[in-house]
């Protein structure tokens, strides 16, 4: 079972990076880049939502949202995107270069940051 998992996994972030290489098509529709944007950046942000060391929820967002943000991201995209899309993320693979977010951590960043802001507002007083 451990393995059927590590390999879910496996398929999940190839996936992301298919996502990735999608976003930047000139072909693909706004909307879907808009959906996928968040998507992806939130799965290769090194700052999640919810942090990992929080217990059973702590794994939720990468256990649960994020694949299944995936799945239905895939499901929308044109054939013919998704078929080159994963070609270019099959070839970054092979390279074995790490694609990080930098809008993505940005993005976690800031929702922390107003998450203290607001919680040090609240009880500061």
């Amino acid at each position: 079972m451990f393995m059927r998992l590590r390999r879910w996994a496996r398929l999940i972030k190839r996936d992301v990076l298919t996502l990735w290489f999608a976003c930047r098509d000139p072909r693909t529709p706004w909307w879907f880049k808009l959906l996928a944007f968040g998507i992806v950046a939130y799965a290769l942000s090194p700052i999640d939502l919810i942090p990992d060391f929080i217990p059973i929820i702590g794994l939720l967002d990468d256990a649960i949202i994020v694949p299944l943000g995936v799945i239905v991201l895939l499901r929308l995209l044109p054939r013919e995107i998704r078929i080159s899309s994963a070609e270019r993320a099959d070839v970054q693979r092979a390279r074995g270069k790490k694609i990080v977010s930098w809008a993505g951590f940005g993005l976690m960043l800031l929702i922390w940051l107003a998450v203290v802001i607001y919680l040090v507002q609240r009880y500061a007083m």
